[in-house]
C-alpha cells in the first residue's frame, strides 16, 4: 500500500497538476488550443527528439530494445484494429483509437517511474538504472517518432486523402530533427558547442510542462462523456492487453531480468498525451483522445502498481 500511494503521490499527482492548470487557465482565459499545439509539435517535440538522439549512447544491446518496441506497436495497432472493426467504429473513430492504443506516456510517466523503481532496494547500487533508464529513452524516442509521424499520418486519414496526410507529415519538423541527430552523431563536430544548443535544451525541458497543460486547455474546451464505452475500450487495451502483450513479446524476444522487468513496466503506462494533441491538431475526435488520456491516467494509478509487483515476480534480477 506505501509504495501504491508513493507512485500516486510522486507520478500520478504531478501529472495532474499540470492538466489542472491548463484546465484553469483555458475555463479563465481564451487560450487557443491549436496555436498551443502547433508550439508542442513545431517547436518542443523536435527539440526533445534532437536533443535526447545526440546525447543518448546507444549499446548494441539496445537493438532488442528497439525490437520490442516496434513489435510492440505493431500488435498494438493490430488488435486495435480488430477492436474498432468489432465496435463498428467510423473511420475517424478508428484513428483516433488507434492512436490511444499505440502511444502511451512512456516520458513524463515511464522515465521517472523506471528511475523510481530502479532506485530502490533491492536494485539500488547494482549498476542497473543505468541500463534500464537508456532503454527507457529509447523507447521514449521510438514513441515520439512514430507518433509524430504514423500517428499524424493515421490520424490525418479520417479528413484527408493518403497524399495529402503524407505532405502533412512531411511538413512536420520531428522527421528532420531525426536524420539531424543522427549525422551529427557520427561528424567531428560538438553540437553541444553551438551557440543554440542551450535553447535547445530548454525547449526540451519544456515538452512535458506544455503538452500537459495544452490537454488541461482541451479538456476544459471538451464535453465529458462518462457513459462514452470506447473510451473504456482504449484504455483497456492500453493499460490491461498492452503489458499482456508485452510479456509475450519479451519470452518471445529472450529478454530477462531488470531490463525486461523495465519493458513490462514501461507497456503499462497510460495513453501518450500526444495523442490527443494530434487529434486536435488534425481535428479528429479530440475529445475523445483526450477523455482517453484522462481515464487511462486515472486508473494507471492502480493497474501500474499491479504490474510493477507482477514484473518483479515474472522476471526475478536476484
Amino acid at each position: 500500500m506505501e509504495f501504491f500511494f508513493h507512485i500516486l503521490l510522486n507520478n500520478i499527482v504531478p501529472v495532474f497538476t499540470l492538466i489542472l492548470v491548463g484546465f484553469g487557465l483555458g475555463r479563465k482565459f481564451d487560450l487557443d488550443v491549436f496555436t498551443l499545439s502547433k508550439l508542442n509539435f513545431y517547436v518542443f517535440v523536435p527539440s526533445f527528439i534532437l536533443v535526447s538522439l545526440y546525447t543518448t549512447d546507444i549499446p548494441w544491446e539496445m537493438l532488442s530494445v528497439i525490437a520490442f518496441t516496434v513489435l510492440l506497436l505493431g500488435l498494438s495497432f493490430g488488435i486495435s484494429t480488430v477492436v474498432g472493426r468489432l465496435r463498428g467504429h467510423s473511420t475517424g473513430l478508428s484513428s483516433a483509437f488507434k492512436n490511444s492504443v499505440m502511444f502511451y506516456n512512456s516520458g513524463n510517466i515511464g522515465l521517472p517511474l523506471i528511475t523510481l523503481v530502479f532506485s530502490n532496494p533491492p536494485f539500488e547500487g547494482a549498476g542497473v538504472l543505468s541500463l534500464v533508464v537508456t532503454a527507457q529513452i529509447m523507447v521514449l524516442v521510438i514513441q515520439n517518432i512514430t507518433t509524430n509521424t504514423f500517428g499524424i499520418y493515421n490520424a490525418g486519414r479520417a479528413t484527408l486523402r493518403w497524399q495529402q496526410s503524407l505532405v502533412t507529415v512531411l511538413k512536420m519538423p520531428t522527421i528532420y530533427a531525426i536524420p539531424t541527430a543522427l549525422l551529427f552523431k557520427v561528424l567531428p563536430v560538438d553540437l553541444a558547442r553551438a551557440p543554440f544548443w542551450p535553447a535547445l535544451e530548454h525547449a526540451r525541458g519544456g515538452l512535458i510542462a506544455v503538452a500537459l497543460v495544452t490537454l488541461g486547455v482541451q479538456l476544459s474546451r471538451t464535453k465529458i462523456r462518462v457513459t462514452n464505452h470506447e473510451v473504456y475500450w482504449a484504455a483497456a487495451l492500453r493499460l490491461l492487453v498492452g503489458p499482456a502483450m508485452a510479456w509475450a513479446l519479451l519470452h518471445v524476444l529472450g529478454l530477462q531480468g531488470a531490463l525486461a522487468q523495465a519493458l513490462l513496466i514501461s507497456s503499462a503506462v497510460p495513453t501518450s498525451v500526444n495523442s490527443a494533441l494530434i487529434a486536435v491538431e488534425m481535428g479528429n475526435h479530440s475529445g475523445f483522445a483526450s477523455q482517453v488520456v484522462m481515464v487511462s491516467t486515472l486508473f494507471s494509478a492502480l493497474t501500474l502498481t499491479l504490474v510493477i509487483f507482477t514484473a518483479q515476480m515474472l522476471f526475478p534480477v536476484f
